[in-house]
């Protein structure tokens, strides 16, 4: 059997790869899908992030509060409403756009420091997002400043159609005497001379 297969590369391909096979899945060894399978669970957040159960009392207050980096005046879990958000800390809905662009930050890009805790909505309070800054002038003078230049536009352009004025344009100018010979002119006659100015 080994000379038949010796001979014909592909066939001992084949007969070499059977025999991996069969050791990988005999006895108590798992099969190659159940290999590739498991290095996928091997990924993923580790059980320090995950946010624990929700806490109930006065000590599992303190304890996600110190796992969460934060004190206890500043700790407040979201609602235990069956949502799963367990005991991770509510923090304020504040973009990345409000925070001081001046500070030293440990990641300037995202505006905050290594060990702070991450709002449960991050993507939508990055910088290129939502942003929660206050308005340096209110809503009110705001609407008026747009309502006041959208009725002068309107009024602009009302004006324009009722009282239309264009520039003077002069008619084309041709040379040799407005393409005489071109446009069918008798070929022995001189043609009248052509004046584009007056003078």
């Amino acid at each position: 059997m080994r000379a038949a297969l010796s001979q014909d590369p592909v066939r001992m391909a084949a007969f070499r790869a059977a025999l991996l096979t069969r050791a990988l899945t005999k006895g108590k060894t798992p099969g190659i899908s159940n290999i590739i399978i498991g290095t996928r669970s091997a990924s993923g957040p580790s059980k320090d992030i995950l946010p624990g159960p929700y806490p109930r009392t006065p000590e599992e207050m303190a304890a996600a509060a110190k796992k969460y980096n934060m004190t206890l005046e500043d700790y407040k879990p979201y609602p235990d409403d069956g949502m799963g958000y367990g005991d991770y800390p509510m923090l304020p809905e504040r973009s990345q756009q409000e925070r001081d662009p001046w500070t030293q930050w440990d990641h300037p890009d995202l505006r905050r420091n290594w060990g702070e805790p991450i709002h449960w909505d991050f993507d939508m309070y990055i910088r290129n997002r939502v942003d929660t800054s206050p308005s340096p002038v209110d809503w009110r003078t705001m609407r008026n400043q747009l309502l006041g230049f959208v009725g002068f536009m309107m009024l602009m352009f009302g004006l324009g159609e009722m009282f239309p004025s264009y520039q003077p344009v002069a008619p084309k100018q041709y040379p040799y005497s407005d393409l005489y010979l071109e446009r069918g002119g008798d070929p022995e006659k001189e043609p009248e001379p052509v004046k584009h100015y007056e003078i």
